[in-house]
């Protein structure tokens, strides 16, 4: 073979990295390796038809599609050959030298245990792609030519899978990419003629292109090629002749994801708009899920042909998870993200695809268990969703769930409607507070009156939260009431104890007056409460204010917000605001009113501008 420009290249660190990985990982799943190279053949040949349609030139002499598998058992070697669009010499290099996604770096880093089963989930949401070939051989050879290239500019390059690669120009007639496999001692189970039919039968039976294996029945005839798959693009079958086993194959295939999917929809539907849909739910959460560049949308297909990966334009950001794809017959096959951005079909198809995959979930909240695997991968991301979906919010709010003041539990795992299944006949709101944490949120002295009660509060403590209730007004009827702010309906609830000694009150208006002259105009007001039991002193904010939670969010995002003034609420039962009445000194009397409201703060915000200052309070009413 004329090699020219042949040189050595240096892999990428991060190539090297995966490469020890995955060859110590994915021990127990050898067999990916075929299926991720067919996969990745299916995608070239897919290309191709699509850049085809406005440049037939592409297709050459050769119109025809194949995935071909040869093996040579004397050699030990297997060979996986396409005709589909191919790579040029620099395409190669960065597909074959390197790993393009943003984030690798960060992904790499995360795989630090020594667990393989955590390796292997993690390696498989990141995708091992072309790399796996490296399992089970010990040295790999491509040969290749990009479509509507002389053949004279193919491109040939081979490694060991260690730290370097060849690279070189040679002379390739076809258009599409020939990989070669060098089997290793010991794996030589992958050059049986069984073993490959039944892995591609197990894995890419689904595939709409043949994958042909090689055979020859006897010296005297020539080489066959016997297609051992189906052929059939797998979302235009009838439901009720697809297996599950190729349902979860087919989820593998699109999204190079090892692990099963949670769920899926496959729904055909005709009439005013025509099309095809199937959408999966994954398991776990993909490594890069919060990282700003990663890419998620469906694969989209018009009239059976490929169109583009990652078409963001039918799934909101709050469904960014859900993959799979979408086949119209309404949509023009020269279609760009551009023209689907402002396409009259595309916002159609996208109402449709985004009530199919709510339906979706909502069918899945009757698996307790399977939800629950859900709502911990992906319950940060649905709560994105009432302020971005106005339409659904109703059905996106159903999906939501909770940790409450009932399950004393962190997990998140009550719903609306079961916390409405156990308010009391005469509670109008439904409750909640927010918090930096599950401890916080629970022990807050807010909920001391609804634990003395019974009345059962939602604890929030995602950053999100709070955000998230702001765009939520009310369900089923009930609107929500935050615990820390002031509210009518919490006056009622204490009813029975606030009101129940008027000459109380006349009688601590002097010392309330006497604290409110002391604080001034750090805090709104200062008044007393029967909310609490345990603690002498709280703040809340008023009715219209900004919460404090919401505050921290702003000032997260390098927002600046308005000085929050609280309203100081003293608890008259408790045994130190009773000494505190009865002091004289004016000097001691200031240091307990200042102490008291940072101890109310100090629970309220979780921090205090100049903590020293009330250490030093604390100190001096010790030795007072």
């Amino acid at each position: 073979m004329d090699m020219k420009k042949k040189e050595t290249h240096i892999f990428q660190s991060e190539v090297k990295q995966l490469l020890h990985l995955m060859i110590n990982s994915l021990y127990s799943n050898k067999e990916i390796f075929l299926r991720e190279l067919i996969s990745n053949a299916s995608d070239a040949i897919e290309k191709l038809r699509f850049h085809a349609l406005s440049n037939p030139a592409l297709y050459e002499k050769n119109g025809e599609f194949n995935i071909l598998i040869s093996v040579d058992k004397e050699n030990s070697t297997i060979t996986i050959s396409d005709n589909g669009v191919g790579m040029t010499r620099t395409e190669v290099i960065e597909n074959l030298g390197t790993i393009a996604k943003s984030g690798t770096k960060t992904f790499l880093e995360s795989i630090t245990s020594n667990d393989p089963e955590k390796n292997r989930n993690l390696i498989g949401q990141f995708g091992v792609g072309f790399y796996s070939v490296f399992i089970v051989a010990d040295k790999v050879t491509v040969k290749t030519r990009a479509a509507g290239l002389s053949a004279d500019q193919g491109v040939f390059w081979e490694s060991l899978g260690q730290g370097e690669y060849t690279l070189a120009n040679i002379s390739k007639a076809d258009r599409g990419t020939d990989i070669t496999l060098h089997i290793k001692k010991g794996e030589e189970e992958f050059l049986e003629d069984w073993r490959l039919r039944n892995i591609i039968s197990k894995y890419s039976d689904h595939i709409s292109l043949p994958v042909k294996i090689r055979t020859k029945k006897n010296e005297n005839e020539g080489i066959h090629w016997e297609k051992i798959n189906k052929a059939e693009a797998l979302w235009i079958r009838n439901k009720s002749d697809i297996s599950e086993v190729e349902y979860k194959e087919f989820y593998k295939h699109i999204t190079h994801d090892n692990n099963d999917p949670l769920v899926w929809s496959h729904n055909r539907v005709e009439g005013k708009q025509e099309y095809i849909s199937l959408l999966y739910v994954p398991k776990c959460a993909p490594w890069d899920m919060w990282n700003r560049e990663h890419k998620h949308g469906l694969k989209l297909y018009v009239r059976r042909v490929f169109v583009m990966d990652d078409a963001v334009q039918f799934m909101p950001h709050y469904l960014r998870f859900i993959r799979g794809l979408i086949d119209s017959n309404d949509l023009p096959l020269n279609v760009s993200r551009e023209i689907l951005q402002d396409n009259r079909v595309t916002h159609s198809l996208r109402n449709a695809l985004v009530k199919r995959a709510l339906q979706m979930l909502d069918k899945l909240t009757q698996d307790t268990e399977k939800y629950q695997l859900f709502w911990k991968e992906f319950g940060l991301v649905i709560k994105e969703g009432p302020a971005e979906d106005i339409n659904n919010k109703e059905n996106i709010v159903k999906l939501l769930r909770f940790s409450t003041t009932h399950n004393n539990s962190i997990e998140q795992n009550v719903s609306l409607d079961e916390y409405i299944s156990r308010m009391p006949k005469d509670q109008e709101k439904i409750f909640f507070i927010a918090a930096d944490s599950y401890a916080a949120a629970k022990s807050s002295p807010h909920l001391e009156i609804f634990y003395k009660k019974g009345i059962e509060v939602l604890l929030l403590f995602d950053r999100i939260d709070e955000w998230m209730m702001s765009h939520i007004l009310d369900f089923q009827g009930k609107k929500f009431q935050s615990v820390s702010k002031v509210d009518d309906s919490l006056n009622k609830l204490m009813s029975n104890d606030a009101y129940k000694d008027k000459e109380e009150q006349k009688t601590l208006q002097p010392f309330i007056k006497r604290v409110k002259n002391i604080l001034g105009e750090r805090v709104k007001e200062v008044r007393l409460t029967h909310r609490l039991t345990d603690t002498p002193a709280i703040v809340i904010t008023d009715t219209n204010d900004m919460s404090t939670q919401m505050v921290k969010l702003f000032a997260a995002v390098g927002q600046t917000v308005p000085e929050v003034k609280y309203i100081l609420e003293l608890n008259s039962e408790h045994i130190l605001v009773k000494r505190m009445i009865d002091i004289q000194d004016e000097n001691i009397f200031s240091l307990w009113v200042e102490l008291l409201l940072d101890q109310a703060l100090l629970a309220e915000r979780g921090t205090l501008d100049n903590p020293n200052q009330f250490i030093q309070r604390i100190n001096k009413l010790l030795v007072a």
